[in-house]
């Protein structure tokens, strides 16, 4: 800590005389001691201004980058074996991005579904489509909002079980081989789909699941009006080193309306970084056999 300064002394009154001169030395002994100061130390002794052109005290300098809104940098962990401390412990997560019950839940290449072959309990029919009550009464909402301002949407894919997934996952395999497919197409127990809150839209045309959807009238309406209705483009454009996937403009998540249109309001670029997580760009690599 910083040494307070000690106040200007005042003018000191003449003494003449021995007894005068013996109390003056006495008293300013005294006041040394008060002072906080040892004989032949002087007033500035302790204090940490630093030397000209060196750098701030560390109370004065920009926090570092990776420290929190505060400033102040994560607590360490725990010691390690040889008592040195180890990394910052990582703040925890909110337990609903685990939860595939949630709304809120995240699924992505570095935080699969647990268990791995999750399914929701009650799927809703739409226009041929499974989802969770939840986006399905939402999504009847959105298509009939986006056809009443005459645009053309419909559902191209709903919800997707672990099997399902499986075979499509597959399927991309065989086509492309497993690098090409790992950026269009999820792994089963890593799927959206699998969630029963993700959904495919389309407008019948020949770019529906196509890069080229993007430049639709059915695209600029989702992205604009989706989060009223609690859907977001989940893989926006260049995001993919941490979404995990290449631009996807019909792939739409369900989070609730208050959520998503939460998300759209924070500046957000993903879910992930909305939720406060990591990027996931690819999948961890398998331990050891």
């Amino acid at each position: 800590m910083r040494a307070l300064r000690s106040a200007a002394p005042g003018p000191v009154p003449r003494v003449t005389g021995l007894l005068g001169t013996g109390l003056l030395v006495a008293g300013l002994l005294v006041a040394g001691l008060l002072g906080g100061c040892a004989p032949g130390v002087g007033p500035s002794a302790g204090r940490e201004d630093p030397a000209p052109g060196s750098a701030p005290p560390a109370s004065s300098a920009t926090a570092p980058s990776g420290t929190g809104p505060s400033g102040t940098a994560p607590s360490p962990g725990p010691p390690s074996g040889d008592g040195s401390p180890t990394a910052p412990a990582e703040p925890p997560r909110p337990p609903e991005l685990d939860d595939p019950v949630s709304l809120s839940v995240v699924v992505n290449k570095r935080r699969p579904l647990v268990p791995a072959d999750w399914a929701p309990p009650v799927l809703e029919d739409v226009e041929g489509h499974r989802l969770r009550p939840e986006a399905a009464a939402a999504a009847r909402g959105m298509l009939a909002a986006a056809r009443a301002d005459g645009v053309r949407l419909r559902i191209v894919s709903g919800y997707r079980s672990w099997a399902e997934q499986q075979e499509t996952y597959a399927g991309w395999v065989a086509r492309k081989g497993p690098a090409a497919a790992d950026v269009v197409s999820a792994r089963p127990g890593h799927s959206e789909h699998q969630t029963g809150l993700a959904v495919d839209v389309g407008e019948g045309g020949g770019c529906d699941l196509q890069v080229c959807f993007a430049d639709t009238a059915a695209a600029a309406w989702v992205a604009e009006h989706g989060p009223e209705h609690g859907f977001v483009v989940r893989y926006p454009w260049g995001e993919e080193a941490v979404t995990g996937y290449w631009y996807e403009p019909w792939h739409l998540r369900y989070l609730g309306p208050g959520r998503a249109q939460e998300l759209v309001r924070s500046g957000a670029a993903t879910l992930e970084e909305f939720a406060g997580l990591g990027p996931a760009p690819d999948y961890p690599a398998a331990a050891p056999g």
